[in-house]
C-alpha cells in the first residue's frame, strides 16, 4: 500500500511538470493573486489590401494623437493608455495603471472606443462637429471602436474600426475667388450638423468626417461660395450610402464658376463683354460655331500678352452677327503666325457687322502665304462702322489697317493710324476693295509700304491698295506711300489708291509727305494707275487732290477719265469737297477741322 501511494506520488508529480513545460511552451504567464493584467494590441486602423477606402487618424490611418480608449469587459469600464509601436504609428500597445485581469484561459467579449467621457458604460453615438476646418476639430470629429470582439489568452488583440465616413472633394479647373467650401444637406439624426464646414488639406482638396447615412440623389450636398457673391451648388447623381470605415471621394469641376467675362441675354444671343477673358471665350464661341450671336462691350478690353485668335478664324466661321464696340478701347491686339485671316476678326460675312471699335497698339502679322491681315479684320464681306486703329498691320498678300480686304459690303467712318506693310495689296485702310465694296468717309494718316517680291504685281496706296471695283468716297490720307522692290513685275504707288481698276473715286485726298516707288514703278498723286476694261468698263476719279510730291494725280491714266487737282497747303476746299460728296452720297458723317487734321463726326 505505501509502495503504491509512493508511485501514485511519482507520476502525479511527472504530469505536473509536463503541465508546466506545455504553458511555457505556449507562452503562457503564471497567474498571480488577482490574475495576469490584460494589456491588448491595437490593430486595423491603418489601410490593408482588403480595405474598400482609406482610413482616418487616427484620421490618416494612425494612433497618433489618440491618448486613451475605453475598454467594457465584464460590466466593467476601465480606461486604457495607447503607446504606439510602429515605426508609422499604425499598431499601438494599450496598458492601464487599473487594468483588466485574465482569471482564467477562456475567451473574454471586449468592447472598446474613443473619445471617451469618463462614465460612460457604452460607445457614444456619433455625432461629428459641424466646424471641421481646423486639424483639432476635424480628428476630433472621429469615432472609433472594437465592438463584441473575442479576445484569446496569449493574444488580446482589438481590431479598431471608424465608425464615421470620410467624405472629401476635390475642386479642380477653377478656385479663384472661392471663399468657403460646405457640406449641405446632412441628416441631423442624433444631433448631427446639417452643414459641415470640411478641413482644408491644400491643393484644393476639403475633407470632412461625417455620420453614416443615405443621401438621395439629387441632394445637394456640395455648396461652393465666392467672394463675388455667386454660389455653386453640386448635386449627389446617383443615391448612396456612406458607410462607416469607408471614405467617398468627389471631384468637382468649378469651371462653371469662373468668370467668363461676359453676360449673356436670355435668349442667349445677345453678349455684352466686359474684360479679355470674355473677349477670349466669346471668340472661341464664334469659332466654335456660334456665329450669329450679338456682342457689345461694356467695359475697356486689355489684350496685351494674349496672342489672340481671330474671332470668325476660318472661311466657315465668318462672322454674321453685330458686334458693337460702344466706343470701348481695346488695347495690344497681337496676332502672330500663319492665319489665313488676321485681327480682331479673322472673316466677316456679308451679313456681319462690326462697329464702334478703337483699336489702339494692334500687332497683326500674317505669314500665310494666302494671307489677310487687317486691324478690324482679315476679310470681309460685311459691315464695318466708326472704327479706328493704331499700331502695325503686316501681310503677305492683302495688308490694310482697318480691313485686309473688302469684297463688297462697306466701310464707313473709319480711321486708321497704323503703319501697314504688304507685298501684293497694301492699303492704309483696305488692302484691297473689290465687287462693288464701298468706303465712305475713311482716312489714314501714317505710312503704308508695299514690298514687292518680283513674282505679282505690287499695289499700294494712302488709303486702298487695290481698288477692284469699289467705290470711294471722301476718304483721304497723309502717311507716306511706298513701293519697294527690284523685280519686273509692275509696281502701282499712289497717294489714295494704288490702282483703280474699274472703281471709283469721289472727292477723296491726300495730303503732304511722300508718294514714291522705284525705277520703272507707276506712280501718282492720287492713284499709281486708272484702269479700263474693254468689257467690265473703267475706272472714274471726280474731284480729287493731292498735296504730295507727285507732278500729276493719275501716273497712268489708261482709262482716260479722271478729276485731279494739285493743291498746296488748304485743307479747306478738300474738306468742303469730301463734305459735300458725304451729303450727296446721304452719309450721316461729316469732315470738321478741329485741329491739324479733318475728323470726322457723325451729325
Amino acid at each position: 500500500m505505501k509502495r503504491t501511494t509512493i508511485h501514485i506520488s511519482a507520476a502525479l508529480a511527472l504530469l505536473l511538470a509536463l503541465a508546466a513545460c506545455t504553458r511555457d511552451e505556449a507562452g503562457f504567464l503564471p497567474e498571480g493573486a488577482e490574475g495576469t493584467p490584460i494589456v491588448f494590441t491595437a490593430t486595423g486602423l491603418n489601410p490593408d489590401a482588403t480595405a474598400t477606402a482609406g482610413t482616418r487618424a487616427p484620421v490618416d490611418g494612425n494612433w497618433e494623437g489618440v491618448q486613451s480608449v475605453a475598454v467594457l469587459m465584464g460590466g466593467t469600464v476601465k480606461a486604457y493608455d495607447v503607446t504606439p509601436t510602429t515605426a508609422d504609428n499604425t499598431g499601438a500597445t494599450l496598458t492601464s495603471t487599473d487594468p483588466h485581469y485574465w482569471t482564467n484561459h477562456d475567451d473574454i467579449t471586449v468592447t472598446a472606443w474613443w473619445p471617451y467621457t469618463e462614465g460612460e458604460t457604452t460607445p457614444p453615438a456619433v455625432v461629428v462637429r459641424a466646424d471641421q476646418s481646423s486639424p483639432t476639430d476635424f480628428e476630433g470629429s472621429d469615432f472609433i471602436s472594437a465592438e463584441n470582439q473575442p479576445v484569446s489568452y496569449g493574444n488580446p488583440t482589438l481590431r479598431f474600426t471608424h465608425r464615421t465616413a470620410r467624405v472629401t472633394v476635390v475642386l479642380t479647373d477653377y478656385t479663384e475667388g472661392l471663399a468657403s467650401v460646405k457640406l449641405t444637406g446632412l441628416s441631423t439624426e442624433n444631433g448631427n450638423p446639417a452643414v459641415i464646414a470640411p478641413y482644408d488639406k491644400g491643393g484644393d482638396t476639403y475633407t470632412a468626417l461625417v455620420a453614416p447615412q443615405s443621401v438621395a440623389t439629387g441632394t445637394a450636398f456640395i455648396t461652393c461660395a465666392f467672394t463675388n457673391g455667386k454660389v455653386f451648388v453640386y448635386k449627389m447623381k446617383e443615391a448612396t450610402d456612406w458607410q462607416a470605415g469607408e471614405e467617398y471621394t468627389y471631384t468637382v469641376s468649378l469651371a462653371a464658376a469662373k468668370d467668363p467675362g461676359y453676360t449673356v441675354s436670355e435668349d442667349g444671343k445677345t453678349y455684352e463683354v466686359y474684360n479679355a477673358e470674355g473677349l477670349k471665350n466669346i471668340a472661341k464661341l464664334v469659332n466654335d460655331g456660334n456665329t450669329g450671336i450679338d456682342i457689345t462691350l461694356t467695359g475697356n478690353i486689355d489684350l496685351k500678352g494674349i496672342d489672340w485668335t481671330p474671332i470668325g478664324k476660318d472661311d466657315n466661321k465668318a462672322y454674321t452677327g453685330t458686334f458693337d464696340g460702344n466706343g470701348k478701347t481695346i488695347t495690344g491686339l497681337t496676332v502672330t503666325g500663319s492665319y489665313k485671316y488676321a485681327g480682331l476678326f479673322g472673316d466677316i460675312d456679308e451679313n456681319g457687322t462690326v462697329k464702334n471699335v478703337v483699336l489702339e497698339g494692334v500687332q497683326i502679322t500674317s505669314d500665310n502665304s494666302s494671307g489677310y491681315a487687317g486691324g478690324v479684320a482679315g476679310d470681309s464681306w460685311g459691315t464695318i462702322e466708326n472704327c479706328s486703329v493704331s499700331g502695325s498691320v503686316s501681310g503677305t498678300t492683302f495688308a490694310g489697317g482697318v480691313v485686309g480686304s473688302q469684297w463688297g459690303g462697306s466701310i464707313t467712318g473709319c480711321n486708321s493710324s497704323a503703319t501697314v506693310k504688304g507685298v501684293i495689296f497694301a492699303g492704309g485702310i483696305a488692302g484691297e476693295t473689290n465687287s462693288g465694296a464701298s468706303l465712305t468717309g475713311c482716312y489714314a494718316t501714317d505710312d503704308v509700304t508695299v514690298e514687292n517680291d518680283g513674282t505679282n504685281n505690287s499695289h499700294a496706296g494712302g488709303v486702298v491698295g487695290y481698288n477692284g471695283g469699289g467705290t470711294l468716297t471722301a476718304c483721304y490720307a497723309t502717311g507716306n506711300v511706298i513701293g519697294t522692290g527690284t523685280g519686273t513685275d509692275p509696281i502701282y504707288v499712289g497717294g489714295v489708291t494704288g490702282s483703280n481698276d474699274l472703281g471709283t473715286l469721289t472727292a477723296c485726298y491726300h495730303a503732304a509727305e511722300t508718294v514714291s516707288g522705284p525705277d520703272g514703278a507707276t506712280t501718282g498723286g492720287v492713284t499709281g494707275r486708272n484702269f479700263e476694261d474693254a468689257i467690265l468698263g473703267k475706272g472714274t476719279l471726280t474731284a480729287c487732290y493731292w498735296e504730295n510730291n507727285q507732278k500729276q494725280g493719275i501716273g497712268d491714266n489708261h482709262a482716260g477719265t479722271g478729276e485731279t487737282t494739285k493743291v498746296e497747303d488748304d485743307w479747306t476746299e478738300a474738306m468742303n469737297t469730301m463734305n459735300a460728296a458725304l451729303q450727296s452720297a446721304g452719309s450721316e458723317w461729316r469732315y470738321e477741322l478741329t485741329g491739324a487734321l479733318p475728323t470726322l463726326k457723325k451729325q
